[in-house]
């Protein structure tokens, strides 16, 4: 486990990458459940997780924040990422709130937690008066973690050509 833990709640530590972390960010996202509602929509090859790693660490160099580990406090088990990164695409550098889990981990309440969590930090951190997120659609699940934490729906919106809805949260 890196020792630069970012943020702790009751169930997850979120800490920054190590550089050997790729094969974990690849088995994350290796099913067609895992990545249905991403860009691209296919299962990441090791390539692609080493250039998300590689973007990752860059972003926090750049930004101070960016996409984080998602531990299980109990065990150390990875189970997702979860954080900030900046959201060219609507021309305005705004940060967006992104967060994804092992399908083992899904049901129970973890990215309400972590992503509830996030949003705190982010404010009391005072990287921006706003951020947004977006999911898929039909990602329903998303959605509703989403308003839980109190975003609002903003608009549709399409990511690298794949539709979606955009969320915003204002401090």
């Amino acid at each position: 486990m890196s020792n630069t833990i970012i943020l702790e709640t009751p169930r997850l530590v979120l800490t920054m990458w190590d550089k050997a972390d790729a094969e974990a960010i690849r088995q994350l996202h290796s099913t067609i459940e895992t990545t249905r509602y991403l860009s691209g929509a296919t299962p990441w090859t090791l390539e692609k997780a080493e250039e998300r790693l590689k973007s990752w660490f860059g972003e926090q160099a750049r930004d101070g924040v960016t996409k984080y580990k998602i531990l299980r406090r109990e065990n150390g088990r990875f189970i997702g990422r979860a954080g900030f990164s900046r959201f060219q695409e609507r021309g305005r550098g705004e940060f967006e709130l992104g967060y994804s889990l092992r399908q083992d981990a899904w049901g129970n309440g973890y990215a309400t937690e972590i992503a509830g969590a996030l949003a705190q930090w982010f404010f009391r951190r005072g990287f921006a008066d706003r951020f947004i997120a977006f999911t898929h659609p039909e990602n329903v699940a998303s959605q509703r973690v989403l308003q839980k934490i109190g975003m609002q729906y903003e608009a549709p919106i399409v990511v690298s050509g794949t539709p979606g809805l955009c969320f915003r949260m204002s401090r």
